[in-house]
């Protein structure tokens, strides 16, 4: 699994021996079963999530009812906003597959920045790329109609229709599932009329 973490950072910084082995020695790397919740609602944390295999989803729950606003899978980074804000958290994040993650804390990384300044500077590339990704993501889901949202999913990530329950996938796209299933059938009859014309 280290591997994977390494091969991921080369992409921003080349590390040497001595750096990937200070990120080992934090003890950072972690096997977490499916449906185990990570954070829940009014629950302090400190803790940063990077998931290495797996899948993890952020949701409210609103009047009983289960809101999912992302999913983050395979080399994506999650600071929930509770760390930053130093507050309890207003969500939940959960596991929805077996999954393989780093967890780590601002203590550990103020340790490892102090040690190896090049961490910094990759973690700033790192935050500035997620924060412009889920700036595009917000926008497009405001200004997108629910079908446009399914396309848009369809075409950057495939493997959540395979991997979701469609109930949170609805959830996701803002929709019910009965209409999530309406949607599915437009799509495939609209593909199958053009394939006959």
């Amino acid at each position: 699994m280290q591997d994977l973490l390494f091969d991921f950072l080369s992409k921003y910084a080349s590390l040497t021996e001595d750096e990937k082995n200070a990120i080992l020695s934090l003890n950072i790397f972690h096997s977490i079963k499916k449906g185990t919740i990570l954070l829940k609602e009014g629950q302090q944390s400190n803790n940063s999530y990077f998931v290495l295999k797996g899948c993890i989803r952020v949701y409210y729950i609103i009047d009983g009812e289960e809101k999912t606003t992302a999913f983050y899978t395979e080399m994506e980074a999650l600071t929930p906003h509770c760390v930053i804000n130093k507050t309890p958290s207003n969500y939940y994040i959960s596991c929805i597959e077996d999954t393989i993650l780093t967890i780590s804390n601002s203590d550990m990384e103020k340790e490892v920045n102090s040690k190896f300044p090049k961490f910094e500077t990759v973690c700033r590339k790192l935050s500035g790329e997620l924060l412009a990704k889920q700036q595009i993501n917000f926008d497009e889901f405001k200004t997108s109609s629910p079908e446009q949202r399914y396309l848009n999913l369809l075409q950057k990530r495939p493997d959540l229709i395979q991997r979701v329950p469609q109930h949170q996938l609805a959830s996701f796209l803002g929709i019910k599932p009965q209409s999530l299933s309406r949607l599915r059938a437009r799509i495939l009859e609209k593909k199958e009329q053009k394939r006959i014309s």
